[in-house]
């Protein structure tokens, strides 16, 4: 059995899609091989119910931080981001191996898995902190409820297409007043996601900044606006909207009532995520969204 002394990590934590064969096929791979590389590996609990014929240690999503040097997340991006709300309050690296759709999260090819992946554990990798925004709905005075998202925050109806009208101010200063389907609250990392589909620009992830984005405004005038991120957003419903969601990653919802008021900025922790040496973000950006190759 090979040491591991000489790698960058040495305490690895596996997780991935609950009920997915191809992700079940490489956890299986990975616990393997890496057990073999003399690695210690310990799996999520939820993730360990894919595994049931191993011996290998558990914890909940939680702990991780507490017994793993770098978690290994084997999924869509949608894996990524619950992992990353959770993870990123811990000193914890994370790396995804991609088995959904489009991966600008996950960027390990399961094809490739030990060739992309053992030289990331050697200590031959590119390093990244993305940041998450939090959310708070405040009611009557008071903080209500929290919500922190890391690709994007959205203000919407509970309804199907329902036009609503809010205000919205940067640091207390007055921005604009909107009747849109909603607002679509952006970070770097989800420029890619939501925000893309409803016409936001792409931000390259080392950018400060968050981006608003309205969705089917009332008038043509209304477009995205980037701010800096060490902004204060404050969006205040109109009275006549009645109850609205907020959605964070599109997973969390928050109940807004009409005199609520939303606070969003910059969460404290930020997500500690890896790639490996060759990793460019604008090949993933040619890759996925199919754009041109060089000419000449």
């Amino acid at each position: 059995m090979a040491s591991a002394t000489a790698f960058a990590f040495e305490r690895i934590a596996l997780l991935g899609k609950v009920n997915h064969d191809a992700t079940h096929s490489t956890l299986v791979a990975l616990a393997k091989e890496l057990t073999a590389h003399g690695f210690t590996v310990i799996v999520e609990e939820r993730t360990a119910a894919q595994l049931a014929h191993s011996e290998l240690p558990t914890y909940p999503l939680e702990r991780l931080g507490e017994v793993a040097d770098l978690a290994i997340v084997v999924g869509g991006d949608g894996n990524m981001l619950g992992a990353a709300r959770v993870l990123c309050e811990c000193d914890i690296a994370v790396i995804g191996v991609n088995r959904g759709n489009l991966g600008f999260l996950t960027d390990i090819d399961p094809d490739q898995l030990l060739v992309q992946l053992l030289p990331v554990l050697k200590g031959e990798f590119v390093a990244e902190q993305r940041f998450l925004l939090q959310a708070e709905v405040i009611r009557d005075g008071r903080r209500h409820d929290v919500g922190r998202a890391i690709n994007e925050i959205v203000l919407h109806s509970d309804k199907v297409a329902h036009m609503i009208e809010f205000e919205v101010y940067v640091n207390d200063d007055f921005v604009y007043s909107q009747r849109s389907d909603g607002l679509i609250i952006s970070t770097p990392t989800g420029s890619t996601a939501y925000s893309l589909s409803a016409g936001g620009t792409i931000l390259a992830p080392n950018i400060d900044a968050i981006q608003l984005v309205p969705m089917f405004p009332h008038t043509l005038s209304s477009r995205p606006i980037v701010v800096d991120a060490s902004s204060t957003l404050h969006i205040r419903p109109a009275p006549n909207n009645g109850t609205l969601q907020l959605s964070c990653d599109g997973h969390r919802r928050i109940e807004v009532l009409p005199d609520d008021e939303v606070i969003i900025h910059k969460y404290a922790h930020t997500l500690r995520l890896i790639h490996p040496k060759d990793h460019s973000y604008y090949k993933v950006l040619r890759n996925k969204l199919g754009w041109g190759s060089r000419l000449f």
